[in-house]
């Protein structure tokens, strides 16, 4: 498919996309102009997309998305996702125009989302129109995007998260939840994989609710498309099973909103509408060209553009009279009466349906219902115990029987991770035997997309969990980060934790995969050591509302301590705790994660025995016992007591800020190996024999 080659240029104020009013035409250029300004003044940015795009995204908004302005929060909008982040002025001048209001501390307020002066500080420190579009910054945007692939994966998720809204919550008479998402993607998200794999689960899953409108301007910053995108991508989403339409010219608004209204028309399958577009449509010289995708346009270019489009050509950021007006009297007017309907009918379905509007409420805000951790297990003392991927489904299903929207799933690994929801439906259409209100949700193997469509689950204020072999960690790193990043409450469950996995050798056995987790900024990570650790990690990050938590698990048993001889689990909350101690100033002290704490327990008690004063500190999770007081951390690591070993089946980083200059870490120093996780506790030194010794030399 190739792009459209660009409309002639008539003479000034000829430059109108098809079916437009002069006002409608008036509000695009000016979206254009204030993109091109804004990436000159910044000498920084991706005018072209924007410039390309203005009509469709201009459509969009104005005519089909249902969105109230004034209530950004509205539960039913419908949500715009950008996948093409580099486009950023796009939706920058989208939410000034439009008067989105601003959001501080969860509240809409009457203040303006942007104003015209947020747009002149495009990619400035602290403004509020950052490099790329950012969720919870910037009141207005959806979605953090930018790599991409990632809104895409995100708008599965959200269509996903629509779906099981509307099935639980909608009742005859009471249709609370029937909107659509809209997502703007491009060559770069057709070529990134993530893509590939969000769409297969979209088409799968027959999300009717979910419309993608590809970009295909056939540029990407090495130039021409050609030199590595040939393929049929309009053919591969049809296989994907998907309705796809063609917009021949992104200018043609009018063909367009008719494609939107086939988009919506299409209950049983997304969308995907290809629309060529000329990158710097109205560039005399740079459109249609690599140059004009990732750096300014230059001064001179500007000015021959802005005249081309009949502008005043030495005037930035204008905004001419009426504009703003023309999009309150569109999109504002619509969206108002809309939102005003369903407030009404929410206060109604209050009294009609009660219990449900209260889950719906606590949802929206973000609370827990009362007793949602009344079931938690605990667990006896075991000395055989119990592997904590599946003491952890144990706990996951008894806080899942009280807290009705934490739902998820696994890569195709549910019966590995124990993350079955017992006695819950699948989430699938009913042409696959399920119901969109079922809470077990199956990603297939496919841990990139998993990743960023629970993120996208995440926005919509349900408590999403997916889980994997923590080795596959590796293929969701980007949603990862970006749950991080966007302080989104999602459950990563990782099993297979360790060398413990066996057989499977080297490339199953994670070893760098701990320290990605606990470098990045925002995530928890956590690692417990026995059963009770388990119940009171889920205990925490539950509760937990402003950020993501990843459990690191493992396949073997682990014995369950017995807690009248040590101390108690909700230590767990702290981070790092005293497990076990002495009466006297220990000599050493053994400090552990997961597996490796029984060794650092069987450690402690031979050396009790030998009259030697030891101490046992339970380390699950570094983030958050870096978090505590230094008057609490230096009562469980005394700067004065430098004997220490540190075990963890693991990369060595990041250890020695406990084991101290002189202190011996225990970890892996390389890969793997295929045998029995026996003979390779052996060989790689985690027995309890290597234990004893180390911290004997520590207590000299």
């Amino acid at each position: 498919m190739c792009a459209s080659s660009p409309t002639p240029l008539h003479a000034p104020n000829n430059l109108e996309a098809g079916g437009t009013s002069s006002l409608d035409n008036l509000c695009i250029n000016t979206i254009r102009t204030l993109s091109m300004d804004g990436v000159q003044k910044a000498n920084s940015g991706h005018p072209g997309t924007a410039m390309a795009l203005a009509p469709v995204a201009y459509t969009l908004w104005q005519d089909v998305l249902n969105y109230d302005p004034a209530d950004p929060l509205w539960p039913n909008r419908d949500r715009f996702v950008l996948s093409i982040g580099h486009a950023s002025m796009l939706i920058y001048s989208l939410i000034y125009l439009a008067g989105v209001r601003l959001v501080k501390n969860g509240k809409v307020t009457n203040e303006p989302a942007l104003t015209l002066a947020d747009l002149e500080q495009f990619r400035q420190l602290d403004s509020k129109t950052p490099g790329h579009p950012e969720y919870g910054h910037t009141s207005g945007v959806e979605t953090t995007t930018g790599p991409l692939g990632q809104g895409c994966g995100n708008s599965v998720g959200m269509a996903m998260a629509e779906k099981w809204l509307a099935a639980r919550f909608n009742k005859p008479g009471f249709e609370l939840f029937n909107h659509h998402v809209y997502t703007l993607c491009g060559d770069g998200d057709m070529m990134e994989g993530i893509s590939s794999e969000a769409a297969s689960t979209a088409g799968h899953l027959k999300l009717g609710n979910l419309v993608w409108m590809y970009d295909a301007n056939r540029i990407s910053i090495e130039g021409s498309t050609d030199i590595a995108l040939t393929e049929n991508v309009a053919a591969r989403f049809a296989a994907y099973g998907w309705q796809v339409l063609e917009l021949k010219d992104a200018n043609d608004t009018a063909a367009l909103k008719d494609l939107l209204a086939q988009a919506k028309a299409e209950t049983e399958r997304p969308t995907f509408i290809v629309v060529h577009s000329v990158i710097a449509w109205g560039a005399p010289h740079k459109a249609g060209t690599a140059a004009a995708h990732g750096e300014p346009l230059g001064a001179e270019e500007i000015r021959e553009t802005k005249k081309a489009y009949g502008w005043p050509e030495d005037r930035s950021f204008y905004v001419p009279d009426g504009v703003q007006a023309h999009m309150q009297d569109g999109m504002g007017a619509r969206g108002a009466k809309a939102r005003a309907a369903w407030d009404k009918l929410f206060a109604e379905y209050h009294t009609a349906h009660p219990e449900l509007a209260a889950e719906l409420d606590a949802i929206l805000n973000g609370t827990l219902p009362e007793g949602w951790d009344a079931q938690i297990p605990v667990y006896d003392a075991n000395a055989k115990g119990i592997a904590s991927r599946a003491s952890s489904g144990e706990v996951l299903n008894a806080v899942a029987g009280r807290l009705p929207w934490l739902l998820g799933g696994s890569a195709d690994l549910a019966p590995s991770t124990k993350t079955l929801l017992k006695g819950e439906e699948s989430f699938q259409p009913a042409a696959w035997g399920g119901s969109y209100s079922g809470r077990n949700f199956h990603f297939g193997v496919r841990e990139h997309a998993m990743g960023a469509i629970v993120n996208g689950m995440a926005l919509y204020g349900l408590r999403p969990f997916c889980a994997g072999f923590l080795i596959f960690s590796d293929y969701m790193k980007a949603p990862i980060r970006l749950s991080a990043l966007m302080h989104l409450p999602v459950t990563y469950i990782f099993t297979h934790d360790s060398i413990g996995v066996g057989e499977d050798g080297p490339t199953h056995q994670p070893i760098e995969q701990l320290v990605q987790l606990r470098a990045t900024p925002g995530m928890t990570t956590f690692r417990p050591g026995d059963a009770n650790e388990v119940a009171e990690v889920w205990r925490y990050l539950i509760a937990k509302q402003d950020g993501p938590v990843a459990l690191a698990l493992s396949r073997q048993d682990l014995p369950t301590l017995d807690r009248n001889r040590f101390a108690p689990a909700s230590g767990v909350a702290k981070g790092g705790y005293i497990l076990a101690d002495s009466t006297e100033t220990p000599k050493v002290i053994l400090i552990a994660s997961g597996s490796e704490l029984a060794l650092a327990v069987f450690a402690y008690e031979a050396l009790t025995s030998e009259g030697i004063p030891a101490r046992v500190v339970s380390m699950p999770s570094w983030e958050v016992f870096e978090a505590q007081p230094y008057s609490y951390r230096d009562t469980v690591l005394p700067p004065s007591i430098t004997g220490r070993v540190t075990i963890e089946a693991a990369s060595p980083i990041g250890w020695d800020r406990y084991a101290g200059p002189t202190g011996e870490i225990i970890a892996m120093r390389g890969f793997g190996a295929s045998a029995p996780a026996g003979l390779l506790a052996k060989k790689f030194g985690f027995t309890p024999e290597a234990v004893l010794e180390a911290a004997r030399r520590q207590a000299r």
